[in-house]
């Protein structure tokens, strides 16, 4: 039985790695979250590291900013059991939220959902192709 959490292991901190993400990683969008993934061993024994990132410029406020990410990291906790029983290789990715204003958790979980479920589609596509 997987747990629900969301623990330090999970969490995607390497400034190498989040950089290496933004440099050679796949982009795909449910609007308003976009997710930026490669595959890539990292330092954890979990499947995949995760990290979330709000605008500044949309975000002026630390408050909202934080509350918005608390919302993403929550929704994917609840959802990351669809990702993790289907990847046998690491990964790393960064949920970036591209709205202007901030969403009800329900969105924000529901389009967690499909963006997961938008990220296993795309990695299926890339390793029938290899």
């Amino acid at each position: 039985m997987m747990k629900f959490t969301l623990g330090k292991a999970e969490r995607l901190k390497s400034k190498k790695l989040i950089d290496r993400l933004y440099e050679e990683g796949t982009s795909i969008k449910v609007f308003p979250l976009r997710m930026v993934f490669l595959q890539t061993e990292h330092t954890s024994e979990f499947p995949a590291q995760v990290g979330v990132s709000v605008s500044k410029r949309n975000f002026k406020n630390a408050v909202d900013r934080n509350r918005i990410k608390r919302l993403m990291r929550e929704a994917y906790r609840k959802q990351k059991h669809t990702v993790y029983n289907e990847l046998d290789i690491p990964y790393i990715f960064m949920i970036s939220y591209l709205g202007k204003t901030a969403q009800k958790h329900d969105v924000i979980e529901d389009k967690m959902d499909k963006l997961l479920v938008l990220f296993l589609q795309e990695i299926k596509k890339l390793t029938v192709k290899e």
